[in-house]
C-alpha cells in the first residue's frame, strides 16, 4: 500500500498559528522533507515532536522528489515543510507534487498560514481578483519586461521582495506602473508586524529601515490595455480611424462596427457620418 504525501503549511511568524491537524500530521508521518533541517527542528522542538528529517529545497528537488516518490511507493508517509507558510507557494514543493500527480499517490493539502493572503486580506486594496507572481527577477532586465507584462493587469498584483531589492523594485514600479496605491507588509504576525501604506513615490521618499522579507500589494491598473487603445483611437479622426482598421484587412462593414462600439453609439450615426462626408 503506497503512503500519502502531506503538504503542511508552518507559521510564518507566530508559532500560535500553526494548526491542531498539522501538529497531529507532523507526530504521525514516517518523515519530514524540510526546506531547512535546521529550522524545522526549532519547531518540532518546540512542540516536542520528534521524526526523521531530511533536506528538501529549490537547488535539490528534482532529485530529492524521485527518491522521496520511491519511499511513498513503499508505503512511508511524507510530510513536506517549507520554513514559513504553505509549501509550493514561492517554496520548495511544486516539484514533487508532479512527481506524484504521475504516479498517482494520494496529494493531502494541511492548511495553514500564507504570508500573500495574511498582507492582502489587510492591505485595503481590492480583493476580488488577484495575480500572485512571487518573486520577481534579481536581473534587472528581467525585472522590467515582466513588469511591463503586467503594466495593463486591472488585477491587484502581488509579490513577494526580498529588503536588499525593494528600493529597485519599487522604482521600476514608479516607472512602469506609475504613481500606484500600493501597501507593503513585513514581519507578518510577529512582534514588529507592519503594513506601510501609500503612493509609490511617497514610500520611497519615506521609507528608512527595510528589514524583513516583504509582500508588496499593487494596485491593479484602473485602465485595461483595451481601454487604452480605444482612448487612443478615438483620439484619432474618424478617417484615421477607418484607416487604421483597414490596413489590418478588415470590411467596411467590419470597420463601421468597431468604431461605433469604440465611440459608444449606434453603427448607423456612423455611416451617416461618412456619407455626409
Amino acid at each position: 500500500m503506497q503512503g500519502k504525501l502531506f503538504l503542511v503549511a508552518t507559521p510564518i511568524g507566530n508559532l500560535e498559528d500553526i494548526t491542531l491537524r498539522a501538529l497531529r500530521i507532523l507526530k504521525e508521518v514516517d518523515l519530514i522533507a524540510a526546506e531547512d533541517t535546521r529550522h524545522t527542528l526549532k519547531l518540532l522542538n518546540h512542540f516536542e515532536i520528534s521524526k526523521p528529517l531530511i533536506s528538501y529545497y529549490k537547488q535539490n528537488e528534482s532529485t530529492r522528489s524521485a527518491e522521496l516518490v520511491e519511499k511513498l511507493k513503499s508505503g512511508k508517509n511524507i510530510a513536506i515543510v517549507s520554513d514559513a507558510g504553505t509549501p509550493g507557494i514561492s517554496d520548495p514543493g511544486e516539484e514533487i507534487v508532479k512527481y506524484c500527480v504521475r504516479e498517482n499517490i494520494e496529494i493531502v493539502p494541511v492548511p495553514g498560514a500564507c504570508a500573500f493572503v495574511n498582507a492582502l486580506i489587510c492591505s485595503g486594496i481590492a480583493t476580488r481578483e488577484i495575480c500572485f507572481l512571487g518573486f520577481l527577477s534579481a536581473v534587472k532586465k528581467e525585472r522590467k519586461e515582466k513588469l511591463e507584462e503586467l503594466k495593463y493587469e486591472t488585477k491587484t498584483l502581488i509579490f513577494y521582495e526580498a529588503p536588499h531589492k525593494l528600493k529597485n523594485t519599487l522604482e521600476d514600479m514608479l516607472q512602469i506602473f506609475g504613481d500606484r496605491k500600493i501597501v507593503l507588509a513585513r514581519e507578518l504576525t510577529k512582534i514588529h508586524e507592519e503594513f506601510i501604506r501609500g503612493e509609490i513615490s511617497d514610500i520611497l521618499q519615506n521609507i528608512n529601515e527595510i528589514k524583513g522579507e516583504f509582500v508588496v500589494i499593487v494596485e491593479g491598473n484602473k485602465n485595461s490595455k483595451k481601454d487604452v487603445e480605444i482612448q487612443n483611437l478615438n483620439e484619432m479622426t474618424l478617417e484615421e480611424q477607418y484607416q487604421f482598421y483597414e490596413k489590418q484587412g478588415l470590411s467596411k462593414k467590419e470597420i463601421i462596427k468597431k468604431i461605433a462600439k469604440n465611440k459608444g453609439v449606434h453603427k448607423n450615426e456612423i455611416y451617416q457620418n461618412f456619407l455626409e462626408k
